[in-house]
């Protein structure tokens, strides 16, 4: 009976351990990862990543000259000592910390002698890419926690069919990081019912977003209100996670601006003081005050306009300051008077959450709406990235060649852009120092109508330009870069000058203004 008896002690005892075992393992099955859980039978952070590369390299076009001017030319200067830097760099209005982290890029691929421009294009948008991957999955992250499992999923697929995130969040844009930051943040942050809550990790990816661009505030603004309001000890939160963290990233980032400068320098306040005192940011463009609510937030949505809505109807209450924070941030922008899409691409991921409750919600109409999402989303995201604006891309190839002397008919080529200023990148997808010149445009920062806009002058009278820029055969350039609209008014003094047309690229179907269909590249005959 003793032996029955330690027996039956044994095997309670060896039990209990194998039902703690068990309701642990369902635990952490419930809690899982997704680097553990996966979606579709693959690893979701693989799946992301190789997500991301295939739309790095299907996003061949260019969007906005600032995906190159404020972030990969700064960078190739800053390394290679050669190039252009815009008025926006010398007046100091920009911060080098972001193409700062292209030049370390750079600066490696120059020190094993790998600087190809091949590799100098592409390894700051794969950087990019593998970014917009891991915020992927940290916003599919931030839905599981929250929502369900299904709820997750439909969000996460919903991010990954977005044409616009598809467009931009390979680009090298000051916006795709501030963007990616933002989520990033949020991850972090107090939202009602989150697991994952830390103040300092929050704000500090917060303060990295501001950093990087100053309107990064903007969004944020509402949702640090929030915290402060609903945290039972704001002065513990002020003094020891706000503080600090604003004066140390502040505080590097001065460090960084003034050591390249050469003197002591505040770019956030002098990026506040040109655009928002002074409204520079007006000379470049400007919209009506419902331009976001009517034209920029309904194509930046795109076919997920209809889904966000009614999300919107169905969101809990833990959801109303991401809905506030929206709002907030599309009115906000609606008093500046120049206004882009990719302005409000911070607030897409705040989007996408109500676009997955709407779909897990639909049930009969489920996978048509999956459908439809998939198709409508689908062709803007291929046109805009293969077809639509590429030629100011492709004809950077096409004029690299002239870097090498032995395939150049020119002994000192040196390239003239006729386009509207900024129209190409420059020395980040040349490499060389190969003589160039476009036509620069930079605002009357004086006020006293001193600067000129040399791009508005050539364009009032082209072939007047020609003739008074160039009066002398030996000063004229090798070559001249333009776009087919141009080629009627100037064809007087292409002939006078003895300039052939040599390449033709395509550029886009929807030529507007100054900008044509094609791009034509013009050398003279020896």
């Amino acid at each position: 009976m003793e032996q029955i008896r330690a027996r039956l002690k044994n095997t309670s005892t060896f039990t209990e351990p194998i039902k703690l075992r068990k309701r642990k393992s369902k635990l952490y099955d419930n809690d899982a990862s997704p680097l553990q859980e996966g979606i579709f039978g693959i690893n979701i952070y693989v799946f992301s990543v190789a997500f991301r590369l295939i739309n790095c390299l299907l996003v061949q076009t260019s969007f906005v000259p600032d995906e190159y001017w404020q972030s990969v030319e700064v960078s190739h200067h800053m390394v290679f000592n050669y190039g252009y830097l815009t008025w926006e760099w010398t007046e100091g209005i920009r911060g080098y910390s972001y193409p700062l982290v292209f030049a370390v890029i750079y600066k490696i691929l120059h020190f094993f002698n790998y600087d190809t421009v091949l590799l100098l294009v592409w390894l700051p948008r794969v950087l990019q890419a593998l970014l917009a991957a891991f915020t992927d999955v940290r916003l599919y992250t931030i839905i599981k926690n929250l929502e369900t499992p299904e709820v997750a999923k439909l969000a996460y697929f919903s991010q990954l069919c977005s044409w616009f995130t598809w467009y931009c969040c390979t680009r090298t844009l000051t916006n795709t990081t501030e963007t990616m930051l933002t989520v990033l943040a949020l991850y972090y942050y107090p939202l009602p019912g989150s697991k994952t809550h830390n103040s300092s990790k929050y704000l500090i990816l917060v303060a990295l977003a501001v950093i990087v661009r100053p309107t990064a505030l903007i969004v944020w603004l509402p949702l640090l209100a929030f915290h402060f309001w609903k945290d039972n000890n704001k002065l513990r939160l002020i003094i020891h996670h706000c503080l600090p963290i604003a004066a140390l990233t502040l505080g590097l980032s001065i460090l960084i601006d003034s050591l390249i400068h050469g003197q002591w320098i505040l770019v956030q306040w002098n990026f506040v003081k040109f655009n928002i005192v002074h409204n520079v940011a007006e000379f470049y463009g400007s919209h009506p005050w419902h331009w976001y609510f009517t034209q920029g937030f309904v194509v930046v949505l795109g076919p997920h306009l209809p889904f966000f809505l009614h999300g919107c109807s169905l969101a809990s209450k833990r959801y109303r300051i991401l809905l506030f924070t929206i709002a907030w941030t599309l009115i906000i922008y609606s008093l500046l008077a120049h206004k882009e899409f990719r302005f409000i691409y911070p607030i897409l991921p705040l989007c996408i959450i109500f676009c997955g409750t709407s779909l897990a919600s639909l049930k009969a109409w489920k996978k048509t709406s999956i459908c439809f999402l998939l198709v409508a989303n689908l062709i803007p995201a291929l046109y805009t990235g293969l077809v639509h604006q590429r030629g100011t891309l492709d004809v950077m190839d096409h004029l690299q060649p002239l870097c090498d002397p032995t395939t150049s008919n020119s002994s000192q080529p040196e390239v003239l852009f006729l386009m509207p200023c900024h129209s190409t990148p420059f020395y980040s997808h040349i490499h060389c120092p190969l003589r160039m010149r476009f036509l620069e445009c930079p605002p009357d920062l004086t006020g006293d109508g001193s600067t000129t806009d040399e791009a508005n002058v050539f364009y009032t009278d082209p072939a007047a330009w020609l003739r008074r820029e160039f009066p002398y055969q030996d000063t004229l350039p090798s070559h001249l870069v333009f776009f087919n609209v141009l080629e009627k008014e100037i064809s007087a003094f292409l002939e006078a000058n003895a300039f052939m047309r040599r390449t033709e690229v395509f550029h886009t179907h929807v030529p507007e203004g100054p900008v044509g269909e094609t791009i034509f590249i013009y050398a003279r005959k020896h």
